[in-house]
């Protein structure tokens, strides 16, 4: 791509255009708005509008992507909230415009043909101070939320290459933060993420590779079983029996599991969801099989107690 090319010139010219077939939309009123994102004057309202159209234009994150300048327009918008995150003073208005980027990066993690050049760019690294905050107001909870459907895009897809890349940053001990302290939504797609690694084999490997990983993230959720059977949420339940049910599938995971599954899990604590919920159900029962909680896993009993001797070899 010429470095002298426009942003609309690049749409116009894509191959992926010719051949558009999605909803009819205004193109050239869609191309302007992303030659505006390259515009001070005009970024805020293109943002707003290509936000809009994120999810019903099929191709804009090639275009977005292939845009010149447009991605680096998006990180500029990133980089400027960052003396508003420390010390906290961001407002409403400007958790808003930043998070409209953020969701067009969204929309380029979530793209086959964008995600790997957007993952070698290292672009979600810029993220990460976003995710560190731990102010609880609305402006922020909205900049941890969007962010974190940054990196929730990228896991959906069950690429190792994903997987691998968030292994190497920080993005396990900032999941975990929040599962504990964040709101249920932002613990709902936290809990996702950390659900996404598990099921990778190479994630699993990882976090049960030292004790400190694995005690840490076993902390962690047995703190959320406590907290739902006092605060049920059914959709925050499903991640965490998956993210259980996958930490039993190793081994090593598995014999320290029967010394600290919540009891919640293994009594009738959750039945009325269970009973709406045939998946997690399946995977509780997975869960307590693989733990030799025949009892609780048939549904018999409530007992608890391992049906086969547990050692501490």
């Amino acid at each position: 791509m010429s470095g002298t090319q426009s942003a609309s010139d690049t749409a116009r010219n894509s191959p992926t255009n010719q051949a558009y077939t999605g909803p009819p939309v205004d193109r050239e009123e869609l191309f302007q708005w992303i030659e505006d994102l390259s515009n001070p004057a005009r970024r805020e309202t293109a943002l707003l509008e290509l936000s809009k159209k994120r999810d019903s234009v099929a191709d804009l994150p090639i275009w977005l992507w292939r845009s010149f300048g447009t991605v680096a327009a998006l990180l500029q918008e990133v980089i400027a909230i960052y003396p508003a995150i420390m010390p906290p003073s961001l407002t409403a208005i400007q958790s808003n415009r930043v998070c409209n980027a953020l969701a067009l990066m969204q929309c380029i993690a979530s793209h086959k043909e964008t995600r790997g050049p957007f993952l070698s760019a290292h672009i979600p690294l810029f993220l990460y101070p976003f995710l560190h905050t731990t102010k609880a107001s609305r402006p922020f909870e909205y900049l941890r939320l969007t962010s974190l459907g940054v990196i929730g895009a990228l896991v959906k897809t069950d690429e190792k290459e994903v997987i691998q890349f968030l292994l190497s940053t920080e993005i396990i001990p900032l999941c975990l933060r929040i599962m504990e302290q964040g709101t249920e939504l932002s613990k709902t797609v936290a809990t996702f993420i950390l659900q996404k690694i598990l099921l990778d084999d190479t994630g699993l490997a990882y976090i049960c590779q030292t004790y400190e990983r694995f005690s840490h993230v076993a902390m962690i959720l047995g703190k959320m079983v406590l907290k739902l059977s006092k605060e049920p949420s059914a959709r925050l339940l499903k991640h965490i029996v998956r993210c259980y049910s996958r930490l039993s599938d190793n081994p090593r995971a598995q014999q320290a599991l029967r010394q600290c599954l919540p009891d919640q899990l293994k009594d009738e604590t959750f039945k009325q969801h269970l009973d709406e919920d045939r998946s997690t159900k399946h995977w509780l029962k997975h869960l307590l099989s693989n733990l030799g909680y025949e009892q609780a896993a048939n549904g018999v009993g409530e007992s608890g107690k391992p049906s086969t001797p547990v050692t501490n070899a």
